[in-house]
C-alpha cells in the first residue's frame, strides 16, 4: 500500500509530489497527459517562470521529481477510485489496481465552451477564460466579454483594467443588468450588445471580429468568457465528494474534503484558477496528507 497516490500531473499534482518526496513518502503520481492548458502558448503569473510554455514547465517539474527515489510517476489515466477499508483503491487504464492510505485528486476541470462557431477554433489563442492570465498580452485592443446573468456587469468592468475598448456580449441570453448597471458600464466606455452571436471570425491564428445574427459586426482581438460550468472528474463523483453548483469541490483547511483521507487540489477546488495557486494548493494538500500519515504512524 502506497502512502499517497496523486491523480493529475499539473501544477497541483506535481508540487504535491515534490513536497511528499521531500517527506520521504512512498508516492505514485498518475498523469494522463491531457492538461487543460495544453492549448496555451505560455503560462503567465508564476514568479521566476513568467511566460514559460506549459509543457516546458511540466518537464522541469518532472525532472525535479527524479531526484526523489520514493516518488514514482506514470503516464497513465486513472479510471476508477473507491474506498478500500481505511484507505483507497484506484484502477489504472491498464487494469492495474493500486492501493493507498491517502489520495490527492489534482485532476483539474474540463473546460466547457459556449456553442458559438469559432470559439473552439480560437480557444487558447483568442478565446480565454482568465483575464489575469491573458489580459496583459491583449492590452489596449478590442476585447469582448462573453457573459450574461449576474456575472456580466462585474466581468465587463474587470476587463477595463486591460483595455478601454470593451464590449459586453450577452448572446441573447437573459441578463440582470439594471438601469444603474447600464449607466455605470456606459460611463466606463463599455458597449453592451444583446444580439445573438453568429460566429467569431479571424485569420485562423487570431480572431478579428464578432459577427452577429443580424449581420452586424464588431472588432474583436480577444474574447474573455464568464466562468462556465465545468464537469468534475468522474473520480470525484465516484468517491462521493460534495460539489458546489459550479461543479467544484468545496475544500476545507489544507484542501481536505468531506471524504476522510481524500484531498482535492488545483482547479477542481477553487474559482481562482491560477497555475501558481494550484501549485500552492498541491503543497498544502501534501502537508496535510503527511501530517495525517505521521499521526497514524506514531499513534
Amino acid at each position: 500500500m502506497r502512502d499517497v497516490i496523486i491523480v493529475g500531473g499539473g501544477p497541483a499534482g506535481l508540487n504535491a509530489a515534490l513536497i511528499l518526496g521531500r517527506c520521504r513518502r512512498d508516492v505514485l503520481l498518475c498523469d494522463a497527459g491531457t492538461p487543460r492548458n495544453a492549448v496555451a502558448a505560455r503560462t503567465w503569473g508564476v514568479f521566476t517562470r513568467d511566460g514559460t510554455p506549459p509543457f516546458e514547465m511540466r518537464a522541469r517539474a518532472q525532472a525535479d521529481l527524479a531526484r526523489y527515489g520514493t516518488v514514482e510517476r506514470r503516464e497513465i489515466a486513472v479510471t476508477e477510485a473507491r474506498r478500500d477499508g481505511t484507505g483507497f483503491a484506484v484502477t489504472l487504464a491498464d487494469g492495474t489496481v493500486e492501493t493507498t492510505r491517502k489520495l490527492i485528486l489534482a485532476t483539474g476541470l474540463h473546460q466547457a465552451l459556449p456553442s458559438v462557431d469559432g470559439f473552439e477554433t480560437y480557444w487558447g489563442h483568442g478565446v480565454h477564460a482568465c483575464p489575469y492570465c491573458d489580459g496583459y498580452e491583449n492590452r489596449d485592443r478590442a476585447l469582448v466579454v462573453y457573459a450574461h446573468g449576474a456575472a456580466a456587469k462585474g466581468m465587463a468592468l474587470e476587463l477595463t483594467v486591460w483595455s478601454r475598448d470593451v464590449t459586453l456580449c450577452t448572446d441573447a441570453h437573459p441578463t440582470t443588468l439594471s438601469a444603474h448597471d447600464r449607466a455605470r458600464l456606459e460611463r466606463q466606455g463599455v458597449a453592451v450588445i444583446e444580439t445573438a452571436i453568429r460566429r467569431l471570425e479571424g485569420d485562423g491564428r487570431q480572431p478579428d471580429r464578432i459577427v452577429f445574427a443580424d449581420g452586424t459586426e464588431r472588432p474583436c482581438h480577444a474574447v474573455f468568457l464568464m466562468p462556465m460550468p465545468c464537469d468534475p472528474s468522474e473520480l470525484i463523483t465516484q468517491l462521493g465528494c460534495d460539489l458546489t453548483r459550479k461543479g467544484v469541490v468545496p475544500t476545507g483547511e489544507y484542501e481536505t474534503t468531506n471524504v476522510p483521507g481524500l484531498f482535492v487540489a488545483g482547479d477542481a477546488s477553487r474559482r481562482v484558477q491560477f497555475a501558481v495557486v494550484a501549485a500552492a494548493e498541491g503543497a498544502m494538500a501534501a502537508f496535510a496528507a503527511n501530517t495525517e500519515l505521521l499521526r497514524e504512524d506514531v499513534a
